[in-house]
């Protein structure tokens, strides 16, 4: 027995906010923005101001049901053909990726190819959603971001999309494309003050315990390595090379270790990583010393002895050009919570520390 669909009404005096929730692993893709602009209008309300934003989730297929990875499924009352009205804001939460096999979406996808300024104000995506906005073609000739660890995949599906793996949300015209999850509050809170200014935007964060203008950038947040395989060669170096990070390390040195010539080891191992030996090495260091800081009390200079970074002034400099963050700053971000609390962390994730760390 298929489900009766109540008539959508959008409300003329509010901007309509149309988040499509494309499913997936996470539901802060839909939840956050929709709780941010939520209170955005709830606000509004209470200074007597008509003008918010009226908000619906709905789904990209007409079953109106969506099925997140955690055991939960979402039953939207609308899903986007039950939408004939003008849309403000149009915010592609997530992906599923399930395109590639659901013959359902070819009407979603010919749906978000004729949004246009005509019929939406501004064109959104959160996470994975930029790959729903490439694939629409709404993205061609444009800058823009999605989650760290899809950056790469999104150049290489997408060549003619601008991407930009750093930032927290990017904007091209009207289009507006935000990193993994949380960065679709942060979009959220740039898009309520670009309508109703800085103060409503700042009251929206402060309720839910956000930043306004979050520090920093993705790249604190991704691996600066790649995952190899283990019959990689930098697989097989790595921990030799970490119990040496402290040392001097040269093509030389490393090349005699493997029993193989200077040209042959530097030539086989930017074929099996596209990285030259030394350029792998700074990078090591640098996710070594991270974990330093997260995980250990060790000071500063000596993070930066231990992980052969020469001094505080280096390893600054290189944090900065690999993640665009001071060493005390990372610290302060990505601590290990558990010291805040002063509670022992369990012994697994501790750091194993080179012998001449002290």
């Amino acid at each position: 027995m298929e489900e009766q669909t109540e008539q959508f009404y959008a409300n003329p005096q509010k901007k309509l906010v149309v988040i499509v929730a494309m499913g997936g692993q996470m539901l802060l893709n839909f939840a956050g923005p929709a709780d941010a602009f939520t209170y955005a209008d709830k606000s509004l309300s209470e200074l007597g101001l008509a003008d918010g934003y009226q908000v619906a989730i709905v789904s990209p297929t007409a079953g109106r049901r969506v099925q997140a990875q955690s055991g939960a499924e979402i039953h939207c009352r609308y899903s986007i053909q039950d939408l004939s009205c003008p849309i403000d804001t149009l915010i592609i939460a997530g992906n599923d990726f399930a395109e590639t096999t659901d013959a359902e979406r070819v009407g979603f996808y010919a749906w978000l190819s004729d949004r246009s300024p005509e019929n939406t104000r501004r064109i959104c995506s959160i996470c994975g959603g930029a790959f729903a906005l490439a694939k629409a073609g709404l993205l061609d000739g444009k800058k823009a971001t999605t989650h760290w660890d899809l950056s790469d995949r999104l150049r290489k599906q997408y060549p003619l999309v601008q991407v930009d793996s750093n930032a927290f949300f990017a904007v091209d015209g009207n289009v507006y494309t935000s990193g993994g999850v949380s960065s679709g509050i942060d979009l959220a809170l740039a898009l309520v003050e670009e309508d109703h200014g800085r103060d409503l935007a700042l009251a929206v964060a402060r309720k839910l315990v956000f930043y306004l203008s979050r520090p920093g950038f993705q790249a604190q947040f991704g691996n600066l390595l790649p995952v190899y395989e283990s019959s990689n060669i930098a697989e097989r170096l790595k921990a030799w090379l970490i119990e040496r990070l402290h040392e001097p390390l040269d093509v030389a040195g490393i090349a005699e270790h493997l029993n193989m010539s200077p040209r042959n080891f530097t030539r086989v191992f930017h074929r099996q990583t596209g990285l030259p030996p030394a350029k792998f090495i700074e990078k090591l260091r640098v996710e070594t010393a991270r974990r330093y800081l997260e995980e250990t009390d060790l000071s500063l200079e000596k993070i930066a002895e231990t992980c052969g970074l020469s001094n505080l002034i280096s390893m600054r400099r290189t944090f900065l050009r690999h993640l665009m963050v001071t060493p005390s700053d990372y610290r302060r971000s990505f601590r290990s919570s558990l010291k805040s609390f002063e509670i022992d962390e369990p012994s697994h994730s501790r750091l194993s520390q080179p012998a001449n760390s002290g």
